[in-house]
C-alpha cells in the first residue's frame, strides 16, 4: 500500500515538472532587460529560443525570428535541442509509468510493472536532467556577459522561463527518483512460502485412510470367563 501511494505521488510530481518543462519552450521571458527613463520604464528587451522583441512604454511589442538556424549561436542551438529532448523524454516516460503503476490494469504481473516502473523513473530524470541542462546553459551565457567588462553590447538578466524549467526539472527528477525507489520496495516485500510434502501413492494413501478409520473404532471389550458350571 505505501509503494502504491509513492507510485502515485511520484507520477503527479513528475507530470507536474514535465508540463513545467513543456511550459517553457513558448514563454517570451527567457532573457529580459530594460531601459529606465527619469519617470516610467521607455523600453523593455527580451527574447527567448525563438525570437527577440522590444516592448515600448506603450505596452506594442515589435519582435524578429531569428532568420536562420545555421547561423544561430551554438548555445541557443544546444538549448532547443535540449528543451525539445526532455519534452519528448518526459512524455513517453509518462506512457510508460502508465503502464508500470500498480493502480492500473495493464502490464502484466507485479514484477514486470515494477520493472516498467524503474524504466519511467529513469526517463523522467533524464527528461529532468535535460531540461536543467538546457537552462543552466542559457543562463550561464547571460551571466557571463552581464559580468564581462568587454562586452559592450546590450546586457541581459535572467528570465522567468528559466526558473520555471529549473522547477520542473527538480520535480521531473525528483518524481523519476520515486519510481526507481519504487521497485526496491517491491522486492523487498515478504513472499508466502510453502512446504512440499512430496508425492505419496496410493497404497500409502489408503493405508493412512484405514488407520485413521481404526483409530475411531471403540475398544473392543474384555474376554468374558465362564464357570464350568455353566455349560451344564
Amino acid at each position: 500500500m505505501a509503494s502504491l501511494a509513492a507510485e502515485i505521488i511520484a507520477f503527479l510530481l513528475a507530470i507536474s515538472g514535465w508540463v513545467l518543462v513543456s511550459s517553457t519552450l513558448p514563454t517570451d521571458y527567457w532573457k529580459v532587460s530594460s531601459i529606465d527613463g527619469t519617470v516610467i520604464t521607455t523600453a523593455t528587451f527580451w527574447a527567448n529560443l525563438w525570437k527577440t522583441c522590444v516592448t515600448d512604454s506603450t505596452g506594442v511589442s515589435n519582435c524578429k525570428d531569428f532568420p536562420s538556424m545555421l547561423a544561430l549561436d551554438g548555445y541557443i542551438q544546444a538549448c532547443r535541442g535540449l528543451m525539445i529532448a526532455a519534452v519528448s523524454l518526459g512524455f513517453f516516460g509518462s506512457m510508460f509509468a502508465l503502464v508500470g503503476m500498480k493502480c492500473t490494469k495493464v502490464g502484466g504481473s507485479d514484477q514486470t510493472k515494477a520493472k516498467v516502473a524503474c524504466l519511467a523513473g529513469t526517463i523522467f530524470i533524464l527528461s529532468g536532467l535535460c531540461s536543467m541542462a538546457g537552462c543552466s546553459l542559457y543562463a550561464n551565457r547571460i551571466t557571463s556577459e552581464f559580468f564581462d567588462p568587454t562586452f559592450i553590447a546590450q546586457k541581459y538578466e535572467l528570465g522567468a522561463a528559466l526558473f520555471i524549467g529549473w522547477a520542473g526539472a527538480s520535480l521531473c527528477i525528483i518524481g523519476g527518483g520515486i519510481f526507481c525507489f519504487s521497485i526496491a520496495e517491491n522486492s523487498k516485500s515478504p513472499r508466502m512460502g510453502y512446504t512440499y510434502n512430496g508425492a505419496t501413492s496410493v497404497m500409502s494413501s489408503r493405508t493412512k485412510v484405514h488407520n485413521s478409520a481404526t483409530d475411531f473404532k471403540s475398544p473392543k471389550a474384555p474376554p468374558k470367563h465362564f464357570d464350568k458350571n455353566a455349560y451344564v
